[in-house]
């Protein structure tokens, strides 16, 4: 048996399991499930050789990737927290009520949370080390809720977490990208990268790395299509999920 990286895909979904608390139309939720979806990044990431952990449900339904404690999450002031209640414009969305809010954490949230926790145990039981990938994409231009606004942005980002994040993923990360001939950003546009709670800033072994892709590479401008760079794109991811896995 080998170890296997375990790749976290929290974003590429278009599910909205619940329309409890919506307040806008069907066409409202469609626009921002376009602008704000990872789109086909099961796929750009997919490999029979790894363990994919996937989000069901869209992030504008519930996103993993944010605190629960809207005190400790940044986005949660532009009520863009765990549970989405305005959208990219700054307008509301979705009004989340005590009830809702632990309705959708205990049978979503937590539960997607208990599938990577478990993945992740598993690979520290049988190897006694697990490398995390989170999986994402991002807008080729800023959105308008994003921390960053620098319209300038590289081909792909590594985002890391000064405990978890050995030197030596960054060192190989940069070199890939260079030798392969795109730009990469080191926590630009997006930075930080997810381990679960239990072992955050606790245990070193488990490691963790997120890779962002610009969707310009991939799909046609202000659409879902996919663009005639697509399967280089994918191609590349793969190489990248390969040369990493060296480093466990």
């Amino acid at each position: 048996m080998k170890n296997k990286i375990i790749l976290h895909v929290p974003h590429s979904s278009t599910n909205i399991p619940l329309v409890d608390g919506y307040t806008v139309d069907s066409n409202s939720l469609a626009s921002e499930i376009l602008k704000l979806t990872d789109w086909y990044t099961d796929d750009l990431f997919a490999s029979d050789d790894e363990e994919m952990i996937k989000a069901e449900f869209s992030r504008i339904f519930c996103d993993p990737e944010r605190f629960t404690d809207d005190s400790q999450e940044i986005m949660a002031q532009y009520g863009m927290g765990v549970l989405y209640e305005k959208n990219d414009e700054g307008e509301d969305m979705r009004k989340v009520t005590p009830a809702l809010r632990e309705k959708i954490l205990n049978n979503f949230y937590w539960k997607h949370h208990h599938k990577l926790s478990k993945a992740v145990d598993t690979q520290l039981n049988l190897f006694g080390k697990a490398l995390i990938v989170d999986c994402h994409s991002y807008p080729g231009k800023p959105l308008k809720r994003d921390l960053d606004k620098n319209p300038k942005r590289p081909d792909f980002n590594i985002g890391t977490d000064a405990f978890h994040t050995p030197q030596q993923l960054i060192e190989v990360s940069k070199s890939f990208f260079e030798n392969a001939g795109y730009t990469l950003g080191i926590d630009w546009p997006y930075k930080g990268s997810i381990v679960p709670l239990e072992h955050y800033n606790k245990n070193k072994n488990v490691q963790t790395i997120m890779l962002e892709i610009n969707r310009d590479l991939y799909l046609k401008e202000s659409t879902n299509d996919k663009s005639e760079r697509y399967l280089e794109v994918k191609k590349v991811t793969a190489e990248f999920i390969k040369t990493i896995k060296k480093c466990l």
